[in-house]
C-alpha cells in the first residue's frame, strides 16, 4: 500500500487546489483540453488541446514556511506540437488536435514525451538552458559570419549564465503509417518501442526508426462491407514487454502475446461479458463500446470504460468482469435524447490511483466519479469555479431520479450535457488528481491536516 492512500471515503477529503484556464466567456474550440497526463514522478503534468498545443506544468518546491502546503503546479513550458494539415490524396483536413500524450521515464536532465494527433506521432525533448556560449571565432556577437582574413587570434568560447529558458524540440516524427485516426499510443516497458493504434490497425515502432513500423494487429476485412467492429483503445502491459491489450466497439478485450507470431491476429485471451437479454435495446451496441482500457499498476487487472459503466477484469478470468461500477445509471432512461444530441458517442477515460485501490472516471455536468474497490463505496464530485476557494472541501453531489428532490440534490433533467469530464489523471504516488473540464484544468488534492 502506498503511504497516504487510505480508504477513499473515510480518510480522504478532497480539496480544491488550483484551476488553470480562462473563465468560460469566449472559449474557442482550440482551447478545449483533449488529454491530461502526469509524468512517472508526478512532478510534471502535461495537457494537450484541440489547437495542437501542449502545456507542461511543473510542481513547485514546497516552502519551508508552510510545510503543510504542498507545491502548486505552474506553467513550465508551452509549445505548438501539431499544425493543421491537408491530405491532398483524400481531400481530407487533418486536425491538429492532440489525441494522446505519453511520457517516457526520465533518463537524464531532459524530459521526453510522445504526442499524437489523428495521423502523426512526435517525440519531444523538453530541456532547460541557463548558460549560453560567448566568444565565437567565426561569428560576431550578432551571429553574423566574420571575414576570415580579419581573424588574427583564436578565442576560447566561454559559457555565461543567462535567464533559465525551457526549450521543446521535436526529436522524431513518426508519420505516414495510419490510414485511420490514431486513438491510442502506449510506451512499452522496454522503453525502446511503443505502439500506435487506429480503428483497424496497431503498429509497433522503435524510437530510433521513424520511417518504418511493424503492423502487429490488422482487423481490416477484405471487403469493408463486412466490417463489424473497430479498435477503440490499446495499451502495453506495465511489466511484460511482449503483452498488450486492445478493446473494441463490441465491448470485447483481446490480450495478445507478441512472442507467438509477428502478426497478432490470434489473441491469447478474449474477455467478454455475456449480454443480459432483458437489458437489450436499440442502444445496446453503442453503449457497450469500450472507450478506454487501462492496465492496473500491478499488471494483474484491466479496467475498461463503456458509456454507462467501469469494469475491472482479472487477467485470469475471461468470461466476466470481477467488478462492475455504475457511473451514471440514471442516464438509461435518457439514451434516446443522448443519441439525438450525439452525447452517446462521447469517449470517457478512466484512471487508477497509485495503489490500484480507487478508480476515477468522468460524467456530465462537470461531475466525476470515484469508486473505492475495498469498501465498495463511491462518491460524485464536481469541478466548478463556484467552489474554487483555496483548500475548499469538495461536497459530494447527488443526482435524483424522479420523485421528490432533496435540497442538495440535482435533478437528472437539469444536468448540463455540454459540460463533460472526459479526461482525468491521477498522480502516480499521491492523492493529487487533474481533471479537464472544457478549457479548464482543475487540480484537487486530499486535505492535509
Amino acid at each position: 500500500m502506498i503511504p497516504g492512500f487510505g480508504s477513499l471515503m473515510q480518510d480522504v477529503l478532497w480539496c480544491f487546489s488550483q484551476v488553470k484556464g480562462t473563465i468560460d466567456i469566449g472559449v474557442t474550440e482550440a482551447d478545449i483540453i483533449s488529454t491530461v497526463e502526469f509524468n512517472h514522478t508526478g512532478e510534471l503534468l502535461a495537457t494537450g488541446d484541440k489547437g495542437g498545443r501542449v502545456v507542461i506544468f511543473q510542481r513547485e518546491q514546497e516552502s519551508k514556511n508552510q510545510p503543510h502546503r504542498r507545491g502548486e503546479y505552474n506553467v513550465y513550458s508551452t509549445f505548438q506540437s501539431h499544425e493543421p494539415e491537408f491530405d491532398y490524396l483524400k481531400s481530407l483536413e487533418i486536425e491538429e488536435k492532440i489525441n494522446k500524450i505519453r511520457w517516457l521515464p526520465q533518463q537524464n536532465a531532459a524530459y521526453f514525451l510522445l504526442s499524437t494527433n489523428d495521423k502523426t506521432v512526435k517525440l519531444w525533448k523538453v530541456s532547460e538552458r541557463d548558460k549560453r556560449p560567448e566568444g565565437y571565432n567565426l561569428k560576431d556577437e550578432d551571429g553574423r559570419l566574420r571575414d576570415p582574413s580579419m581573424i588574427t587570434m583564436l578565442r576560447v568560447p566561454v559559457l555565461r549564465p543567462m535567464d533559465l529558458m525551457v526549450e521543446a524540440t521535436p526529436r522524431r516524427v513518426f508519420a505516414n503509417a495510419h490510414t485511420y485516426h490514431i486513438n491510442s499510443i502506449s510506451v512499452n516497458s522496454d522503453y525502446e518501442t511503443y505502439m500506435s493504434a487506429d480503428d483497424l490497425r496497431i503498429n509497433l515502432w522503435n524510437f530510433e526508426i521513424t520511417n518504418q513500423s511493424f503492423n502487429i494487429v490488422d482487423i481490416k476485412p477484405a471487403n469493408m462491407e463486412e466490417l463489424t467492429e473497430v479498435i477503440t483503445a490499446a495499451e502495453f502491459h506495465p511489466h511484460h514487454c511482449n503483452t498488450f491489450v486492445y478493446s473494441s466497439s463490441k465491448g470485447t478485450i483481446r490480450l495478445c502475446d507478441m512472442r507467438t507470431a509477428a502478426l497478432c491476429d490470434r489473441h491469447a485471451k478474449f474477455f467478454e461479458e455475456p449480454e443480459d437479454p432483458s437489458n437489450r435495446s436499440f442502444f445496446s451496441e453503442i453503449i457497450s463500446s469500450i472507450s478506454d482500457v487501462k492496465f492496473s499498476h500491478s499488471g494483474r487487472y484491466i479496467m475498461t470504460r463503456d458509456y454507462l459503466t467501469v469494469k475491472v477484469w482479472d487477467l485470469n478470468m475471461e468470461n466476466r468482469p470481477i467488478e462492475t461500477y455504475q457511473v451514471h445509471d440514471y442516464l438509461r432512461s435518457k439514451l434516446c435524447s443522448l443519441y439525438e444530441n450525439d452525447c452517446i458517442f462521447d469517449k470517457f477515460e478512466c484512471v487508477w490511483n497509485g495503489s490500484d485501490s480507487v478508480i476515477m472516471t468522468g460524467s456530465y455536468n462537470n461531475f466525476f466519479r470515484m469508486f473505492d474497490r475495498n469498501t465498495k463505496r463511491d462518491v460524485t464530485l464536481e469541478a466548478s469555479r463556484e467552489n474554487s476557494k483555496p483548500r475548499a472541501i469538495l461536497k459530494p453531489r447527488k443526482v435524483c431520479v424522479g420523485g421528490k428532490r432533496r435540497k442538495d440534490e440535482i435533478s437528472v433533467d437539469s444536468l448540463d450535457f455540454s459540460k463533460k469530464i472526459l479526461h482525468t489523471a491521477w498522480h502516480p504516488s499521491e492523492n493529487i488528481i487533474a481533471v479537464a473540464a472544457t478549457n479548464n484544468l482543475y487540480i484537487f488534492q486530499d486535505k492535509v491536516n
